[in-house]
């Protein structure tokens, strides 16, 4: 390939997220109006405050990327790879794997390749055609030609989605009176009231109808809340912690409305897809179907739903025993158990990540792929797709002689504990939610619950380690990464027998909780390793958070009545772990940034940071009050819960939250540090491990803010902890940096634990250099560059 390829190769894996703001080869990252239906400021960045709380709210303004060439738009495009397949389940010649796809992707007109692919044609699907056709032959065909290709026959991304009104919103939902803390109730209000700017429905005035234009819009007939960003339509397992959020805001339409769009689509599929597009249609997600469907008939009491969702519920298990089912022989027990994996079958770059895929697999730094290769690993790069964890450690198995990076993806190879532990407990819930009206189908149910249950603790459990690994088909044994999957199965209800022996082993099962909050300053990350991909360290996603907690819910109380354990003099929080539990040394552990210039031990006690001092009342920072818990589980919940509201709020007062009368706004000086002078606030898709001012970062897009699942585990978070929370300490931005001009004063410490009569002058987080300053200007700009991108 042309020396063109390797750059791009280099600007995909690493620097198009920094540069995104100033590429010449897009005006935007597709970025649009904002939370509060603002237009964006001058400086491109977008809002994020919390909108009046109404029940109906004017339409959002969407504005679109615009293709602009770079200064070399003249020079002609780089030689192509040999088209892919052409895939039988995504058969547009337009939106799906083939000439036209591929030529518009080398040209890289937008940083992120979904926004081709999001944009409806502004003529027939023949014309588009005819006029791709058209185009000079690939020798002489330039990026500009590409470029003006696209602004005559394509309108702008997302425009078949329309905001609409939110029926039976609320301005004060019950849970609110469940938080004490004056101002996280106050911020608890705020995110409750974003719902009412992420939701959509379909326009059907500019949707298009096949004939007069295209588009890749699966359209949806009940309105939806999306997750934000670039990921503007519904999403599958998104929608499990959005309805879990809308739950308690007691949005219980919207909820149904969202279950019936699922059902739409078993009708229409056999099973839900990853997202509302048709690229996504060889692919589905994490199948939570069941369990919003349960927590809404729990949250609301309406049973009738269920004549309508039992049959399709039945539906989409048939479709996942069918179509990613296998029979695995244990190498433990020499049992045979039916488990379930990710497993696409495609053989050709996804679409919406085009470029990066076909950059994978052509990349000329690696070795070079045969066919059969090259669709395997197009196999492999959907089916982590299909995980949700796209992409992680966890799946890096793969065969070295192949490369490295993604192309050591095994995720068809691998036998996922989360995904079975689901898969349990959609069937525990199948049977309760039959019940006595159908006993026969409740115990068929609880039967396929009880083999399921079986495998996973024969093939996924490690009794030495404390801990649920992946198995590796390949090599017929557990893979040794640890990462938050370990608690699904505890989430599930499954409780290993060794567990519930002693709280001992209990505490040892959840010990990398203990030490991220001694060692960190953030949540529990992915995995320990870190490999630059998003579902590793240093990020940590508001999902996981969420499925600890509830795995520490789901413990038994005999064995977790006792105190928090602690460690012996002179050792720190890593000493408490099991052996070889973690797959990692302390000293390899991601390190926890102290200031610009110098981080903590990697080891000892010295490496525990976060924690206090029995001078300073014991815990761990932002861990709020945990004095009063029941027992170890209950305090790490404790613990754990204040310390996401921390990072939740810190980040958005630090790209620039304000609540009027409670929380101040930041100094320019201040938010000048997260480029955020202009802006008024981000809810972010996941955070860092070490930094809670930051989102998190790495993956193959920027960090998008929104966002509809950080939003519904803060609001399950607050109403089930509301009264253990207290207002963080959020590291001051200027300790860290420089103020952006010697004129502008700091309004305040950077504290969240303002009072109404100003901010606080606390400076405990920063003075125990828990203000990690590392990535926390390129977290902001990444998410800054794409807040609330196509709304």
């Amino acid at each position: 390939m042309l020396p063109a390829l390797a750059a791009l190769a280099c600007l995909l894996h690493g620097a198009a997220a920094a540069q995104s703001s100033s590429s010449a080869k897009s005006a935007s990252a597709s970025a649009s109006a904002s939370h509060s239906s603002a237009s964006h400021s001058t400086s491109g960045l977008a809002s994020a405050t919390a909108p009046p709380l109404q029940s109906t709210v004017s339409q959002i303004v969407v504005t679109t990327a615009t293709a602009i060439p770079s200064p070399s738009a003249g020079a002609p495009l780089p030689s192509q790879a040999v088209l892919p397949p052409t895939q039988s389940w995504c058969p547009s010649k337009i939106f799906c794997a083939g000439p036209l796809l591929q030529t518009i992707n080398l040209a890289n007109p937008f940083v992120d390749p979904k926004t081709i692919v999001d944009k409806p044609t502004r003529k027939t699907s023949q014309a588009v055609l005819a006029d791709f056709a058209a185009l000079p032959g690939n020798a002489s065909l330039t990026e500009g030609a590409v470029v003006a290709f696209l602004d005559a026959d394509f309108a702008g991304e997302g425009q078949e989605l329309v905001a609409v009104p939110l029926p039976g919103f609320q301005a004060a939902p019950r849970f609110l009176k469940n938080v004490t803390d004056p101002l996280l109730q106050a911020f608890a209000g705020t995110v409750h009231g974003f719902w009412t700017q992420l939701v959509r429905g379909t326009n059907a005035s500019t949707l298009c109808d096949g004939v007069k234009c295209e588009s890749s819009l699966i359209p949806l007939n009940h309105t939806f809340v999306v997750p934000g960003g670039r990921f503007r339509e519904q999403y599958y397992w998104d929608s499990f912690w959005i309805v879990e959020g809308l739950l308690e805001s007691e949005l219980y339409s919207i909820a149904n409305d969202t279950l019936q769009n699922f059902m739409d689509e078993i009708e229409r599929f056999g099973f839900i897809p990853n997202g509302g597009r048709i690229y996504y249609l060889d692919r589905s997600q994490p199948p939570l179907f069941i369990q919003m469907l349960a927590r809404y008939v729990a949250a609301s009491n309406d049973t009738a739903i269920l004549k309508r969702a039992l049959p399709l519920a039945e539906r989409e298990l048939t479709w996942w025993q069918t179509h990613r089912t296998l029979n695995v022989t244990s190498p433990f027990t020499n049992t045979t158990h039916a488990l379930a994996q990710y497993a696409v079958a495609n053989s050709a770059p996804r679409p919406e990540s085009y470029l990066q895929d076909y950059t994978t697999v052509h990349d000329p730094a690696q070795p070079a792929l045969n066919d059969s290769q090259a669709a395997a690993l197009y196999a492999e790069l959907a089916s982590g797709a299909e995980t949700g964890w796209d992409y992680s450690a966890r799946w890096l198995t793969g065969d070295a002689a192949l490369g490295t990076g993604l192309r050591r993806l095994n995720v068809r190879g691998t036998l996922p504990v989360d995904l079975n532990s689901i898969l349990y407990k959609n069937r525990v819930l199948m049977a309760q939610l039959y019940g006595k009206a159908n006993a026969t189908a409740a115990a068929r149910h609880t039967a396929a619950a009880a083999a399921i249950k079986a495998g996973v603790l024969d093939l996924f459990w490690n009794a030495t380690k404390l801990a649920f690994y992946d198995f590796d088909l390949v090599t017929n044994t557990r893979n040794d990464v640890f990462s938050t999957a370990t608690f699904y199965p505890f989430w599930s209800g499954i409780i290993p027998p060794e567990v519930l022996a002693s709280a001992e082993n209990a505490f040892g099962a959840f010990a990398a909780i203990n030490l991220v909050l001694n060692r960190y300053n953030g949540t529990v990350p992915v995995t320990f390793i870190e490999t630059g991909l998003q579902w590793d360290a240093p990020n940590a996603w508001p999902p996981h958070q969420y499925v600890a907690l509830q795995a520490l819910r789901a413990l038994p109380a005999n064995v977790t009545t006792g105190a928090l354990p602690t460690p012996a003099a002179g050792a720190g929080s890593f000493s408490l772990v099991p052996a070889g539990q973690l797959g990692v040394e302390e000293a390899a552990l991601p390190v926890q940034a102290l200031s610009g210039t110098s981080n903590a031990s990697t080891s000892g006690a010295a490496a525990d940071v976060g924690a206090r001092g029995a001078g300073a009342g014991g815990g761990v920072v932002n861990g709020g009050n945990a004095t009063g818990a029941a027992g170890w589980a209950d305090a790490l919940g404790v613990q754990l819960a204040n310390r996401y509201v921390a990072g939740a709020l810190c980040s958005w007062h630090a790209t620039g939250g304000q609540i009027p009368g409670l929380l101040p706004r930041l100094s320019d000086a201040e938010l000048n540090v997260t480029q955020s002078a202009n802006n008024t606030g981000n809810m972010f898709e996941k955070f860092s491990i070490s930094d809670i001012d930051s989102a998190g970062r790495g993956g193959e897009y920027t960090v998008q803010a929104g966002f509809g699942w950080t939003n519904g585990v803060l609001l399950w978070v607050a109403s089930n902890y509301g009264g253990a929370l207290v207002a963080p300490e959020c590291p001051s931005l200027l300790a860290v940096a420089p103020a952006a001009s010697s004129s502008a004063a700091p309004s305040g410490t950077g504290s969240a634990s303002a009072s109404a009569s100003g901010p606080s002058t606390s400076t405990t987080g920063a003075a125990r250099g828990l203000g990690a300053p590392s990535m926390r200007v390129l977290g902001a700009l990444l998410a800054c560059v794409v807040a609330c991108a196509a709304w």
